[in-house]
């Protein structure tokens, strides 16, 4: 099993940063598909980006955020830039103990963070 905790939300200004981080207990972060998701309120939980070697990113982020990890600390990173107010949102971390076929879905995800909130004001 794993536990993970985020932290790095708050509020910040259109056109700002944020990074986000989740770190990740019990087994080696490395061994799972690591997935970050965004939830706004009244709307389904969607995809963010996720890793496992490779970086997959939704279309409304690429460009502007960066998944990492650091498996030496064991946390997952999300490096947000340039933004928007579209991107208020609680997110969250979520870990695959078997990839399932989707790294986008939320169902082949095992694991869960209590979720972090991110406020872009305009």
């Amino acid at each position: 099993q794993v536990q993970l905790v985020e932290s790095g939300g708050g509020l910040v200004q259109a056109g700002g940063s944020l990074r986000l981080s989740c770190a990740a207990s019990g087994r080696t972060f490395s061994s799972y598909f690591m997935g970050w998701f965004r939830q706004a309120p009244g709307k389904e939980r969607q995809f963010v980006a996720a890793i496992r070697g490779i970086t997959y990113y939704a279309d409304s982020v690429k460009g502007r955020f960066t998944i990492s990890g650091d498996n030496a600390k064991n946390t997952l990173y999300l490096q947000m830039n340039s933004l928007k107010p579209e991107d208020t949102a609680v997110y969250y971390c979520a870990a695959q103990s078997l990839y399932r076929g989707s790294y986008s879905s939320v169902a082949p995800y095992d694991y869960w963070g209590q979720g972090t909130q991110v406020t872009v004001s305009s």
